[in-house]
């Protein structure tokens, strides 16, 4: 890969930029991966910012998704923040020239989970109930499951009223790396994903074992009892009366 890069920065809607400043200070180009360096300046610190970056590969059409570190939804102002994108594992084995736009905007979640912390562990087979804030409860929000980058459609057009009891079907696959993507169905730019989750099976699958060996033992016990002839113990053998010898 040429490690050439150019940069054009972005400041979206011309309302915020004046109180608001988004700037990159410098890239550096490590091995697989680009790392941008820039600063977010704002007067109010409580505001969030949802920060993307996109690159010329594509036309600056969809942010690039293999990155991490000060991006995506709920960036805070400061100085010195990083992201850092990995090449290969988004075009794999590029070679040639790239541009770059960081773009900026005020983020205002029209959803936001109540009681999400990283980590959660649902079981399947049972419905859970999701809780949000918004600040426009109103309209309509779509639902969606993924299983790391697989999409499992799960409800579209759910009045946006703040909860909703979701139902995890039985069949849904176990595992660690699931996340739910709330839309506002009238905005399709407008969402929020969820920290990692866990989706579990409804019984521990030793739970299940044991309840298998539980059947298998009843089984044999019902067979025994119905024998006609079932075994008894041997008897002892009398004793020679005042030697308390048995006797042949």
């Amino acid at each position: 890969m040429k490690k050439l890069v150019s940069l054009m920065v972005l400041c979206a809607g011309s309302a915020v930029c004046w109180s608001q400043t988004l700037a990159v200070d410098w890239i550096e180009v490590a091995g697989n991966k680009v790392v941008v360096h820039y600063n977010l300046a704002d007067a109010n610190p409580n505001h969030q910012y949802l920060v993307s970056l996109l690159s010329s590969q594509d036309n600056f059409v969809a942010p690039l998704a293999k990155v991490s570190g000060d991006v995506g939804t709920e960036v805070k102002p400061g100085m010195d923040k990083k992201i850092s994108w990995d090449i290969t594992k988004e075009l794999g084995a590029f070679k040639g020239n790239l541009t770059f736009e960081l773009r900026g905007r005020v983020f205002i979640p029209f959803a936001k989970l109540v009681e999400f912390n990283d980590g959660k562990v649902f079981k399947r087979g049972k419905n859970t109930p999701l809780n949000w804030t918004s600040g426009n409860l109103s309209g309509q929000v779509n639902i969606e499951l993924f299983k790391g980058q697989e999409r499992i459609p799960v409800e579209n057009n759910v009045p946006n009223l703040g909860k909703y009891d979701w139902h995890i079907p039985a069949n849904t696959k176990k595992g660690s790396d699931y996340t739910l993507k709330f839309t506002n169905s009238k905005d399709r730019n407008d969402f929020v994903v969820t920290k990692p989750f866990t989706i579990k099976p409804k019984i521990p699958a030793i739970a299940k074992f044991i309840g298998l060996a539980a059947v298998g033992a009843g089984i044999i016990v019902i067979l025994n009892s119905g024998n006609p002839d079932p075994i008894k113990p041997e008897e002892p053998l009398p004793l020679y009366p005042g030697t308390g010898l048995p006797t042949n």
